[in-house]
């Protein structure tokens, strides 16, 4: 019997050779239903065995593309040979201490690696963590403490974890935060700059919307209460949402001349999902504070603050941390990861990806009405899904037309505040032929709804 290997290794084809679930995968499904709580969910009840490149293979063997990364975590792919080899060494010298015990190499190395990559020239210093969750709520500490202050602004449409402070930052309530109130104080949501559905049109999105959330926020919190801004550059779950341009540029001046901690979440973002190590870079955007997780570490748990040196440190000693945070293994996958970033320039390939995809999702959205807008940067691309002849959200034909691309190999996320986006977030390294072959997929689907 030939050992099962994932990584580079896998042969890069969509195979399908059973009903997706297939057999095995239900009986997997059965296990789960009797011994994991209900509210895990699944997109797709198909049970991996092995992943690599651009494509996800099932204990029934179908190999599927891979249009989700895992929610943009395996930008460098599956099991990428740097990430198994730098993570296997720390493996076999040692897998934990508690940084805030006794502390090691890797996690210097990792927040050295940040202050090199984050935007700024400024001196900068990080705090790990697990989850992007964890170092939102972080983010909020680290501004709460450097400028004394309780309040925190956020936007519509906004994504930023599932604990109790998160829950309140983010703005969908399923389902997110649907029967799990009530949630923590001070924090207050103002407009986002979201061009497709402004009601004045887009090209008056920028300006009326920074007037709208910086009005909110001076008049009903005032600008010396409010310890933090937070958004996403690019929005994830609120549904591949770029903010008009100037928008962000506004948003972040305000917070300067305010003293203001402006946090950039790039938690889904980040590390060249959009063609560039950040997408904040877009508009030359230098947050006080950022926060990264997702693709930082290739499939392993590793999340972080960066910031403004004299930020970070004002937290006092041991008010930041975990038990957990900063783990030595997920730390070298981590360097691994951005060394795979680096040698194969997958800015690059995000860039390349982009184009691809929104010449082929432009061309249909030419042929199908139900196509709203196109959207997005890099390999961070959506299509918005809407009634014929309007700009109802259509929620049905979204779910599916998922379903319609996992019936045929194809790993589609969906996403948005109305349940009516569709995203595409391949590995950075898919290969173009099963790019291309996941948008031909796409388009029949498209054509039989």
């Amino acid at each position: 019997m030939t050992e099962l290997s994932g990584g580079p290794a896998l042969p890069q084809e969509r195979r399908v050779v059973t009903a997706i679930p297939g057999p095995k995968s239900q009986a997997l499904w059965e296990r789960k239903q009797a011994t994991v709580a209900g509210g895990v969910g699944a997109v797709l009840p198909v049970f991996i065995q092995r992943a690599g490149g651009g494509v996800l293979e099932d204990v029934d063997g179908n190999s599927l593309i891979d249009f989700g990364s895992g929610i943009a975590v395996t930008s460098v792919g599956n099991s990428a040979e740097a990430v198994v080899r730098r993570a296997t060494a720390q493996l076999a010298d040692f897998t934990h201490t508690c940084a805030m015990v006794t502390p090691y190499e890797p996690y210097v190395e990792v927040c050295e690696q940040l202050a090199e990559l984050t935007p700024g020239d400024h001196a900068k210093k990080s705090a790990l963590f697990n989850s992007g969750a964890e170092a939102v709520e972080n983010a909020v500490k680290v501004a709460r403490a450097y400028t004394k202050r309780q309040a925190v602004v956020v936007f519509d449409h906004g994504y930023h974890g599932r604990t109790n402070l998160t829950m309140a930052l983010t703005a969908k309530n399923m389902p997110y935060k649907h029967g799990f109130g009530p949630f923590a104080p001070e924090v207050y949501r103002v407009p986002l700059a979201y061009p497709y559905r402004w009601l004045t049109g887009p090209e008056n999105c920028a300006q009326e919307a920074a007037e709208q959330a910086i009005s909110q926020i001076t008049k009903q919190i005032g600008a010396e209460n409010v310890a933090a801004i937070i958004i996403e550059p690019v929005l994830g779950e609120g549904g591949f949402i770029e903010p008009a341009k100037g928008f962000l540029p506004a948003i972040a001046n305000f917070a300067k001349e305010n003293g203001i901690v402006f946090v950039a979440d790039e938690i889904q973002s980040g590390f060249c999902r959009t063609g560039q190590w950040f997408a904040c870079e877009d508009e030359n955007i230098v947050p006080d504070l950022i926060t990264t997780a997702k693709g930082i570490a290739g499939g392993l748990p590793l999340a972080a603050v960066t910031g403004r040196a004299e930020m970070m440190d004002a937290a006092h000693a041991g008010g930041l941390g975990g038990t957990y945070g900063g783990n030595p293994v997920a730390c070298a996958a981590a360097l691994g990861s951005i060394e795979t970033m680096r040698e194969l320039d997958l800015n690059a390939k995000a860039r390349r990806i982009g184009e691809i995809m929104k010449a082929r999702l432009g061309t249909m959205a030419e042929k199908f009405d139900i196509i709203g807008e196109v959207r997005g940067r890099g390999a961070m691309i959506a299509i918005e899904l809407v009634k014929s002849g309007s700009k109802e959200p259509n929620a049905e034909a979204t779910a599916a037309l998922a379903k319609a691309c996992h019936q045929e190999g194809l790993l589609v996320l969906t996403t948005g505040t109305y349940s009516n986006v569709v995203r595409f977030l391949p590995p950075l390294v898919i290969g173009e032929d099963l790019l291309n072959e996941g948008l031909d997929i796409l388009e029949t689907a498209l054509a039989a709804l």
